[in-house]
């Protein structure tokens, strides 16, 4: 394909593994808030500029926007309250926000902590005007980090439904059609809340197809789905509910919807999402002479079964391959809890992957999740190796007895294969790299 020299020994997989690791470093930095903020402010109003926001990014977007706000504003001051996970607050005084103050709160399992940072929300926009401007600040987790059940609805009800639908394997936009209509202040009920103020949201987006109504669930944002498909949901995972829940999914009205007239003087932008990341690392990859095939940005499912697919396609690539190929990948998948193991969804995947190469020779992959914590353990990730098929022998490894119990993360851990990067204050959600090696490598 091409006489250019490859930026790494294919002989060598420490080699190997170190460019891998550095790709992804390189996914995770073309999203990071500090570098998509601060050409895209918008005019100071003649009001108030009130910022509000959740997410695993928003901590990181708030320090972001401050600090450019007062570079061109000095004379219009803003201030604010958004709420991130525990961990991925401000890290240093470089991330310090001064005026914009950032709480933090549990995930994937709302707490106490994110109800108060909710209603604090909810009534810091009270009595706001025309002239005004609230800036939201929207990035994934924000829909488990800012709970505010809807009136009727207990927070203890609303941790037993989000914890039944987690381990029942549902899709997230599933999850957060829940989530948005059993609160108050999801699903466009916050941009209400601020208006007749204008409303402009940003969005780091973690959900395969970027709609952003369902960036956590929406808080700013119409919505287009009734409470009607949040019941059929939980019917359809046959998931128990209370009496006060099914009372409310039977009998409240439908969330602000895009005809509504408060949403008319409202803008959005998606400031980055899971492709920015693929494509951030495609470039650098061919750049150093790759071929490099995008699998997709969207992909969704069974994390298992997903790397049980990529396996197979690994190795169709390989069989005609005469040149190392590097197959990229995003989305978010699901992991259906059949054990009581330890894991996220990228471990997982990646022991699908493991267990239908069964070592195959040239064949590396890296999956993490690119706010740095896979499900809620302490890695974003793993990475594994050819070589790593003989050392899960000589340590007496079953993959699939691992798999079975959904054991990803203790597996990894075994083999040292675990990536541990800590939260990287961004989220766009699953970032997957396979590199296929041709066998004469």
């Amino acid at each position: 394909m091409t006489d250019q020299a490859l930026p790494f020994d294919p002989a060598d997989p420490e080699a190997v593994r170190r460019w891998l690791v550095q790709l992804g470093h390189t996914a995770v930095a073309a999203v990071h808030p500090q570098a998509l903020v601060c050409d895209k402010l918008p005019e100071a109003p003649a009001g108030r500029t009130l910022v509000v926001g959740a997410g695993k990014a928003a901590a990181a977007m708030a320090a972001a926007l401050e600090r450019a706000w007062q570079t061109q504003y000095p004379d219009a001051p803003l201030s604010g309250l958004v709420v991130t996970r525990y961990g991925h607050g401000p890290q240093g005084d470089a991330e310090a926000c001064a005026n914009i103050e950032v709480l933090e709160a549990a995930h994937p399992m709302p707490d106490d902590l994110g109800e108060r940072a909710a209603r604090r929300m909810l009534e810091s926009l009270d009595g706001l005007g025309e002239q005004d401007l609230v800036i939201a600040l929207i990035s994934g987790g924000g829909s488990a980090l800012m709970t505010l059940p809807a009136p009727g609805i207990e927070l203890a009800e609303k941790q037993a439904l989000n914890q039944a639908l987690l381990r029942c394997g549902a899709p997230i936009s599933e999850i957060n059609t829940v989530r948005r209509h059993l609160s108050a202040i999801k699903g466009g009920r916050l941009a209400v809340a601020a208006h007749p103020a204008r409303v402009l949201t940003w969005l780091i987006s973690d959900v395969p197809g970027d709609e952003p109504s369902l960036i956590a669930s929406g808080p700013t944002l119409p919505d287009a789905s009734t409470p009607a498909d949040a019941l059929a949901i939980l019917e359809h995972y046959q998931i128990e509910i209370s009496p006060s829940v099914r009372r409310h999914l039977s009998t409240t009205r439908q969330a602000p919807g895009e005809a509504d007239a408060e949403f008319r003087r409202d803008r959005h932008l998606v400031l980055a999402r899971a492709r920015d990341a693929l494509e951030a690392a495609r470039d650098v990859a061919a750049a150093e002479g790759l071929e490099v095939r995008l699998l997709g940005d969207d992909l969704e499912g069974e994390a298992r079964e997903l790397g049980r697919a990529q396996a197979q396609l690994a190795l169709d690539t390989q069989r005609d391959a005469a040149w190392p190929c590097l197959l990229l990948s995003g989305g978010e998948t699901s992991v259906t809890m059949q054990g009581d193991g330890r894991g996220g969804r990228n471990v997982e995947y990646l022991l699908g992957l493991f267990t239908t190469l069964k070592g195959a020779p040239g064949i590396h992959a890296l999956a993490i999740d690119t706010d740095g914590i896979d499900g809620s353990e302490d890695n974003a990730g793993a990475i594994f190796g050819p070589g790593c098929w003989q050392e899960r022998g000589r340590l007496d490894l079953d993959p699939d007895e691992y798999l079975s119990r959904n054991d990803a993360y203790t597996f990894f851990a075994a083999l040292g294969d675990l990536i541990v990067t800590g939260p990287t204050r961004t989220n766009v959600n699953d970032f997957r790299a396979i590199l296929v090696l041709p066998r004469t490598s």
